[in-house]
Order: C-alpha cells, then sequence, then structure tokens
C-alpha cells in the first residue's frame, strides 16, 4: 500500500471536513469488498488498518476444528499451531493476504465506494450543521433561478428558496448577496436540502434581534407579527423592565435601528405597536393612526367592532385593506371597521323597526259597511229607515195623536 496513505486520509478529513476514522471505515470496507470479489464470497475476510506504519492490511480468518470439512472456512488443529503454538479449538487464525493481488477491476471497485462513502460523510456532516442552524439568518451568494426557485450558494452547499417564500416584486442577479432565514432542513437521496425563505414572518423577528440588544437580550420581546411580505407588517412589543420603553428601543435613534430593517426588506413598511392584555386597548394601538371613537367587543364571537371618525374611515381601514387585516392578524380577532355617521343611522333604523306600534287608533266598526247591499240605511240617530211600500211604525205609548182641525159652526169660535 501507499506509505504516506495516512497523510491523505488526514488531507482529505480536513477539506471535506469528516472525521478520520470515517475515512478508513470507508476503506476497510473498500477493501474487504474487493477481495471477496478476488478471493471468493464465502472467505472470512477483514481489513486491519495500523496507525503507525499507516498500512492497511486484509485478514482471512479460519476456525480450529477437530475435522476439517470446508477448508476455506476451518483449519485442523495441526496446520493452525503452525502459525500458533498456543491455538485451541474455536480459535480463530487469520492470514494476512496480499492486497497487490486484487486487480484493475477490484481496485476500481474499491475507488467508488470509497468515494461514495467519503461523499455521504460529507452530506452528513453537511446537515447536522445546518440542521443546528435552522432558524437563524444566513448569507450567501445568488447563483441561478431554476423553474422560479432561486439557488443560493451558501459555501459548502447550495439552498433553494421557492417562489412562495420569495418577496413579491423581488429579483436578483447572478452574484448578488442575499440575506435569508433558513426555514427547514430535509434529508433527500441527492443530500440534504436547505430551505430559505424571505417572506416569513419570523424573518422579522431575526431581522430585529440582530439590530436591537433589548431584543437580543429579552429585555423587549417581539409577542405578535402580521407580515404582508413586501408591502407592511406590524409586530407587538412588550418590555420586561419597567425602565425600557419597547416601541422606542425598537425604533432606535431617529429611527435608526427599524430603518436597517426596512432597507433589508426592500421598503417594506413596519409598524411597531405597544402590546396591551385588554384587547379593545391593543386593537386601539393596532390601528394607529387612525383616532377610534368606541370599540364593541364580543367576546364569545372573537370579534370587535370599530367607530372611527367619518373622515378617518379610510386611513382606518388601510390601502386594500391592509390596516384593518394586519391589526386582525396581530390581535387574533375579527375587526369590523364603521364609521361613526352610519353606526348613527343604523341605530335609527334599529330604533324604528322595533318602535311599538299606536294604541289610540280607532277600531274598524262592526258588521258591514254603510250602503252595503241587502243592508238597511240608518238616519241620524241610528234607526233604520222604512224602504217603500212598508206600514209606518205605530206610535210610541204615552205619545198624543195629532189634533183634528175643527169643523164650521162649532163652539168657541
Amino acid at each position: 500500500m501507499i506509505l504516506d496513505i495516512g497523510q491523505i486520509i488526514t488531507q482529505l478529513g480536513k477539506e471535506k471536513g469528516i472525521d478520520r476514522t470515517v475515512i478508513v471505515d470507508a476503506i476497510k470496507e473498500a477493501l474487504e469488498i474487493a477481495a471477496r470479489k478476488k478471493y471468493g464470497m464465502n472467505k472470512n475476510l477483514e481489513a486491519t488498518y495500523d496507525s503507525e506504519t499507516g498500512e492497511f492490511e486484509i485478514l482471512e480468518f479460519r476456525t480450529v476444528v477437530e475435522e476439517v470439512k470446508d477448508p476455506e472456512a476451518e483449519i485442523s488443529l495441526e496446520a493452525a499451531r503452525e502459525y500458533d503454538p498456543e491455538a485451541v479449538y474455536d480459535d480463530s487464525i487469520g492470514f494476512r493476504m496480499s492486497t497487490r493481488d486484487l486487480g484493475r477491476i477490484a481496485a476500481q471497485t474499491a475507488r467508488q465506494i470509497i468515494m461514495q462513502k467519503v461523499k455521504d460523510a460529507e452530506r452528513e456532516v453537511i446537515y447536522n450543521e445546518f440542521i443546528g442552524r435552522k432558524g437563524e439568518i444566513i448569507n450567501g451568494i445568488v447563483q441561478r433561478y431554476e423553474r422560479d426557485c432561486l439557488v443560493v450558494d451558501l459555501g459548502k452547499t447550495e439552498a433553494i428558496m421557492p417562489m412562495s417564500e420569495q418577496i413579491p416584486r423581488e429579483r436578483y442577479r447572478q452574484g448578488d448577496r442575499i440575506r435569508a432565514y433558513i426555514k427547514d432542513v430535509s434529508k433527500t437521496p441527492r443530500g440534504p436540502e436547505i430551505l430559505l425563505s424571505r417572506s416569513d414572518p419570523r424573518v422579522i423577528l431575526k431581522l430585529f434581534e440582530q439590530e436591537v440588544p433589548e431584543v437580543y437580550e429579552g429585555v423587549v420581546s417581539i409577542l405578535s407579527v402580521a407580515r404582508e411580505p413586501g408591502f407592511r407588517t406590524k409586530i407587538a412589543v412588550r418590555s420586561k423592565d419597567r425602565d425600557v420603553d419597547p416601541v422606542g428601543a425598537c425604533v432606535g435613534m431617529k429611527g435608526s435601528r427599524v430603518q436597517s430593517v426596512v432597507q433589508e426588506l426592500r421598503g417594506e413598511r413596519i409598524d411597531i405597536i405597544a402590546w396591551d392584555e385588554d384587547p379593545a386597548k391593543f386593537v386601539c394601538n393596532a390601528l394607529q393612526p387612525a383616532e377610534i371613537i368606541r370599540v364593541l367587543v364580543n367576546e364569545s364571537g372573537k370579534s370587535m367592532e370599530v367607530i372611527v371618525p367619518e373622515e378617518q374611515l379610510l386611513l382606518a381601514i388601510g390601502k386594500r385593506g391592509q390596516n384593518v387585516k394586519l391589526a386582525s392578524k396581530l390581535v387574533g380577532w375579527h375587526i369590523e371597521v364603521r364609521a361613526e355617521g352610519q353606526v348613527e343611522d343604523a341605530l335609527k333604523r334599529a330604533e324604528g323597526l322595533f318602535a311599538p306600534k299606536k294604541t289610540e287608533e280607532a277600531a274598524p266598526p262592526e258588521g258591514p259597511p254603510e250602503g252595503a247591499p241587502g243592508t238597511p240605511a240608518a238616519d241620524a240617530a241610528g234607526e233604520p229607515l222604512p224602504e217603500a211600500g212598508d206600514p209606518p211604525p205605530p206610535a210610541d205609548a204615552g205619545e198624543a195623536p195629532p189634533p183634528e182641525k175643527p169643523g164650521n159652526g162649532e163652539a168657541g169660535e
């Protein structure tokens, strides 16, 4: 074997970042496979490595028995004691075999096995390195686009960023530097697959950890993040120290800290909001800079109705509804924004629908209406008038009859 094989193994391990023992085991396995192909698959062969001399050896082992039935695997006691005078039954006697007689094909096979083992070990090293860095922001260099996926060179390996993890309207050229969030690391037949993201809400959290020492140290906590990548983001912050203003710490002197994050995200607007235990106050903070008149809370349905002045309705809703949508995600409640005038009109309509009816209206007369066919007409006193051909009604009792006219020559005249 090559005399400086130990130096070659050490150098290969440093270049690939692989443990020395992994390379040695790969070479031993390759030599065993090549020797079996040369000398027979049924032989009990084992490769060894001497770290002092830097040489590999192949040993064939046979078991000491009383009666030899398989010469390739067994040896008699007499023959064994020629090699080892202290040999006894059931001992394994090893015989050194020449590695130079393996042949060209066996050597090529051994080389392929060694390269495959080294490559597998290198992939395992890369996987173990990046699985420990999952959830971090990493720097890379843009390589190319493959089916809308961005391929990024990380030095030891490549990572991909699918279209769903990219920020809309962001385009890169080959050689551009990029900072992205390691979202996932998985094993595949082709090696470890590293998934990057710039649209994940956790990107905001990691960027603020890098820019704001209070967030990194845990004094200021980012409790919630609502993001529309490339357009607008809202974060809710809270301080564990009463002397530290969480919003001011994230904004920085003259906005220096938050502007660094905005520049990294290429102009994405970021709203920093003070977190509050009261959902109504939290919503009022989340909808800033719009002024809130009152908030109607429905705790059972986890919904709120926010009343704002009419001139601030568009400000509260935001462009394409972004402000109220992100505020709803941030708080975790369904939010409806209404103008003050619309609410008053709705209340008036509701009062009209539920107002009691008037009870002083005259009841309609019983019976058919006056003048209806088949019903006698009535006079002013309410008595029915006689019809044509009917006899006159009799006079009431106690009523005097009309006086008769006096004739000629009567007395008193």
